[in-house]
């Protein structure tokens, strides 16, 4: 997708407020004073929409997108089917959700859909293809918001109604050919649970079958595979009248669904993001897994993506909800646009006066209109991104470095039930990439599926498991030039879940052979030795001996005293390097730091960042670099080369001074991709 600006705006329910024309004149008045261009509209107004099953009035929606246009604002026009009007859960039950019980749920909330549900289905193509059939006339709708957090609300993100046993069925007929591929992959001859139908299979539930690991995988791909379905269906349903681009909102490591196997349905990537900030003084740990997830969603198409959602001040539904602190709005949205967003998007526009998210954080409060901390704070984000709009839209992050998350991967881990029953995927991967983040490194984050070419260095923490053909990428990979960096308990089983047998998949491209794995308690710790120094290891430490690989690191204490536990492996061109422990921040950012030196990267500013600071780099045109401070008082970075701010044209030579929550855009003053002096294209 080409994004003609950058978009500011967000969620916009005016279905909330049609008794009150007032309102919706003065919501025009003040978005254009805020620097809105572009609202989301219809996310949830189906049973506005469509107040009984087959009478539609769109008339309302029409003449709101009719004023938005005339007055410079577009419209991301979303299909309603987030949530279900009364009218289509009551006249048809077989269109909501079972529950892991056996129980149908009520209706109410939102995604409390069948997705395999053929009414549900229906009556979403006929929803859909009448707003496409709008659409298609009205050059004010920029794309299409496709559902709204799609999984999300119940905790199961799964129907298991029969229908969904059916189709669980049928994909694993396709998926596997016959019951006795099935009962290999599975493994079902443990405990005598083999099949003999295809009718025995039932998804898993705790009062039933849940502890065949590979059935556990194949539902969890099931899942991902029939909502990506009903995605489609939708994506169909308003493409018969509609070529506008399509996107749909993403969660945050949001475990239930697969969004590498979704996003290939989509034009353009958006997610909903909601950090925590001020939970702690210590902001840097909630600024690392964001950072994580934007650069995820810039990764998956190597391209822009959009912030669809984010909250101008509090949300309503933490333990606890505080304010953003001064600059924290303009730091956060900030960081979005760094790491490859086009957008800065919230949710929502204003407040509703009742329900559950009355108390929700909005760009208008229920009282006070444009007199507030908040109004002034998106007004400033907004007449920034107008500011460096041609500078930002058509530039992108370039990283250097990848590293491999996979939902396929995370889902078996969670169920291998050894060698310790709290190991945290996605803890242990933001541990490793916040050695990249507090270095100034940008990073592209794959799956296993995901090409490694191109890359100087590539980190697969904790990879359990090796989908079909992993290994010999890898092994491409490495023996090209490339470093691989990979740690204990990776290369355990293969994709049904199934433990490899014999030697590790990578055992020549490591240079090692595992043989065990401690999982020793607070009383047994240990330490490694590397580099001449001590660092305390985690809670594996894994036993492995060295055949090629040289040894840059060996544990200090209990009977594999001496043992390694860092290698490194030269195999054809490449390196690859085994981590053999768990390992803390401190280590992880020293040893990273040094593979980091060996391919000949380093951050754009080449300086070293204090703690808090981190960069990010767009390439374009003008290549610009986003200095950010995530400390509550001002930082001094000392850098090499000159900068000058691209919004304001303020130079720095030799260091650079950040503000608390500040985030500097800057030029470098000594060239750019056609050779000119960077000042020249300072935003006035």
């Amino acid at each position: 997708m080409e994004f003609e600006h950058l978009l500011h705006g967000g969620d916009y329910n005016p279905e909330q407020w049609l008794d009150c024309p007032e309102v919706l004149r003065e919501d025009v008045e003040l978005m254009k004073g805020a620097h809105v261009n572009c609202v989301t509209l219809g996310v949830f107004s189906w049973a506005v929409l469509e107040p009984s099953e087959g009478e539609y009035r769109l008339e309302w929606l029409e003449e709101i997108i009719d004023t938005l246009y005339e007055n410079g604002i577009s419209t991301v026009l979303a299909t309603p089917t987030g949530a279900m009007p009364h009218w289509l859960t009551t006249r048809y039950h077989e269109t909501m959700q079972v529950r892991g019980d056996g129980g149908r749920n009520l209706p109410g909330r939102r995604h409390n859909f069948c997705y395999t549900s053929v009414k549900m289905r229906e009556k979403a193509r006929q929803m859909d293809g009448k707003l496409a059939q709008m659409a298609a006339k009205h050059p004010g709708i920029r794309m299409w918001h496709i559902s709204n957090e799609m999984g999300g609300n119940f905790s199961d993100s799964a129907c298991h109604c029969e229908q969904c046993q059916q189709a669980f069925r049928q994909w694993l007929k396709e998926k596997y050919g016959t019951l006795q591929e099935l009962n290999r992959a599975w493994w079902t001859v443990f405990w005598s649970h083999v099949y003999t139908d295809w009718n025995q299979i039932h998804s898993p539930v705790p009062h039933g079958e849940c502890l065949l690991h590979g059935l556990n995988l194949d539902w969890h791909r099931f899942v991902t595979h029939q909502m990506t379905d009903f995605l489609k269906w939708e994506i169909a349903s308003v493409r018969e009248y509609s070529t506008l681009p399509v996107t749909t909102n993403f969660m945050f490591f949001f475990h239930p669904l697969d969004y590498f196997k979704m996003q290939k349905e989509l034009d353009v990537i958006s997610w909903d993001s909601y950090p925590a900030w001020h939970k702690r003084k210590d902001e840097v740990p909630v600024a690392v897994k964001t950072a994580a997830f934007h650069s995820m969603m810039r990764s998956m198409k190597k391209a822009p993506f959009m912030l669809m959602e984010s909250v101008p001040s509090a949300v309503n539904w933490r333990g606890n909800n505080p304010l953003k602190r001064p600059g924290m709005h303009m730091l956060s949205s900030m960081q979005a646009v760094a790491h490859g967003s086009n957008t800065v998007q919230y949710f929502q526009w204003r407040k509703g006066r009742g329900a559950f998210e009355k108390f929700h954080g909005a760009v208008l409060d229920h009282k006070n209109g444009a007199d507030t901390r908040t109004f002034r704070d998106v007004t400033g984000v907004g007449e920034r991104l107008g500011r460096l709009d041609a500078l930002i839209r058509r530039s992108c992050n370039r990283p250097s470095v990848a590293m491999v998350f996979d939902w396929e991967n995370w889902w078996a881990l969670g169920d291998a039930t050894g060698p310790r029953q709290d190991l945290d995927y996605q803890k242990t991967f933001l541990r490793h990439y916040r050695a990249f983040w507090e270095a100034g490194i940008d990073v592209d984050i794959i799956d296993m599926d995901g090409e490694m070419d191109g890359y100087a260095l590539v980190a697969a923490p904790l990879n359990y498991m090796y989908k079909k053909g992993y290994a010999e990428k890898v092994e491409r990979y490495v023996d090209g030039g490339g470093m691989y960096v990979t740690t204990c308990w990776s290369g355990i089983v293969g994709e049904s879940d199934l433990c490899f047998t014999g030697e590790h998949p990578l055992r020549k491209v490591l240079g090692i052979r595992q043989e065990e794995i401690d999982a020793p308690s607070e009383e047994f710790k240990n330490h490694v030795v590397y580099g001449g120094c001590v660092y305390p290891t985690g809670g594996l430490c894994e036993v492995v001996h060295a055949e090629t690989a040289q040894v840059l690191g060996c544990y200090g204490e209990d009977f594999y005293r001496g043992m390694p536990a860092v290698t490194e492996n030269r195999y054809g061109k490449g390196t690859a390097c085994y981590l053999a422990a768990e390992f803390g921040q401190t280590f992880l950012n020293v040893f990273y730091g040094e593979c980091l030196n060996r391919v000949g990267i380093e951050n754009p500013l080449r300086a070293k960042l204090p703690y808090g600071v981190t960069v990010s780099e767009r390439k374009g045109e003008t290549d610009l670099l986003f200095v950010q401070n995530y400390k509550e008082e001002t930082v001094e970075a000392v850098c090499t080369g000159e900068y000058a701010e691209a919004d304001t044209g303020k130079e720095w030579q030799g260091k650079i001074v950040l503000e608390p929550f500040e985030c500097k855009v800057l030029v470098r003053k000594e060239s750019n991709h056609n050779g000119t002096d960077g000042k020249e294209r300072v935003a006035k």
